[in-house]
């Protein structure tokens, strides 16, 4: 098999896509947890990662096996999202709001909440099944590979900004992650229902 370069370019472009949702909730939680360690780090952007190019690969094994219960399915993902990058956001707003800044963090980022945000970002990817469903499973596969990578770098980046102003916004952090999960929720909902 010979791996083109458009499969290639397609794929590090899908993976900058889809990745910006993620960044941005990396952002949120390096904002959340301004001394967050390196290994911690590695573990988020990770998640992230591994959900970008889990989807993608469910959504091509979709096409070439369930594809009609997938289609059904496909209405729900900006509701899923939704709801919980909502509650995620709200839980880190009301912790933040009532005080509890240092508690606020710790639940934020617990291995549950994680474990939603990598679903909750990486959702929307299950229809980018749909755009690698005419590739092999070994060219499918490289390119989620890639997606993964790419996204992995992308939530590193975010981690890093969100701590270097996570130190700086200190008493406010816990407030401007929750807005952001919220908007990020409200962006995904919006656009998977009116466009």
């Amino acid at each position: 098999m010979n791996i083109s370069a458009v499969l290639l370019v397609n794929s590090l472009l899908l993976g900058v896509g889809l990745a910006m949702d993620a960044f941005s909730v990396s952002l949120a939680n390096g904002l959340n947890e301004p001394k967050m360690k390196a290994p911690r780090m590695s573990l988020i952007a990770g998640v992230f990662g591994v959900f970008q190019a889990l989807m993608p690969l469910l959504g091509w094994v979709c096409v070439h096996t369930v594809v009609e219960y997938f289609k059904s399915f496909e209405k729900f993902i900006p509701w899923i999202a939704l709801i919980l990058l909502g509650y995620i956001g709200g839980k880190m707003l009301y912790e933040s709001i009532k005080g509890d800044e240092e508690e606020a963090g710790k639940e934020a980022l617990g291995f549950g909440t994680l474990m939603v945000q990598g679903i909750a970002t990486s959702i929307d990817a299950l229809s980018v099944g749909f755009t690698i469903a005419d590739k092999s499973f070994l060219e499918a596969l490289i390119s989620v590979i890639i997606i993964a990578i790419v996204t992995f770098i992308i939530c590193i980046a975010g981690l890093i900004l969100g701590k270097k102003f996570g130190t700086k916004f200190a008493g406010k952090a816990g407030i401007l992650g929750g807005v952001i999960l919220i908007g990020i929720g409200l962006e995904i909902f919006i656009t998977g229902v009116f466009f």
